[in-house]
């Protein structure tokens, strides 16, 4: 009879895998994700988020420009403010000198809804980073920001 030990153990990632920052970066975001519905919020994605968060920085801000500061493409920021919208958490109003442009604004419920998070959100970003003294957590956050823009640049130039 063969030995089902190796049916049984699960295999760690091909060395051409573990040695792939694309495919890092993916095992960080899965396990953000399941820690974020786990702890923070299973209804309210990261991405709604980020939006309400954008939102209330700069409340009438037009949707587009809003896209790019959470580095969404324009087509998802469309369906995230719809979503957000239909659930009464933003209002879009046209802008009034040009009417394709939507301005955002946060909802009584929105502003209810981003402070409930909000403080589960930075308890997830405390666990995340609590094996990391001070000094190292700006200096990963500095090196995560400098490979979002480089990788961002070399998507644009290809």
């Amino acid at each position: 009879m063969a030995d089902d030990t190796a049916a049984r153990t699960v295999p760690g990632p091909p060395a051409a895998l573990a040695a792939a920052p694309g495919y890092q970066v993916r095992r960080l975001y899965q396990a953000y994700l399941a820690a974020w519905v786990r702890t923070v919020d299973p209804v309210l994605t990261g991405p709604q988020y980020a939006v309400l968060t954008a939102v209330d920085s700069e409340p009438g801000r037009d949707q587009s420009s809003l896209a790019s500061a959470v580095a969404l493409d324009t087509s998802t920021m469309a369906d995230v403010a719809r979503r957000l919208e239909t659930r009464g958490l933003i209002v879009r109003r046209t802008a009034a000198g040009d009417g394709r442009r939507k301005l955002l604004f946060l909802t009584e419920e929105g502003e209810k809804a981003l402070h409930n998070t909000n403080a589960r959100a930075r308890a997830l970003d405390e666990r995340l980073l609590a094996p990391y003294d001070a000094a190292e957590r700006a200096r990963l956050m500095q090196l995560l920001g400098e490979l979002a823009a480089h990788w961002e640049s070399v998507t644009e130039g290809s």
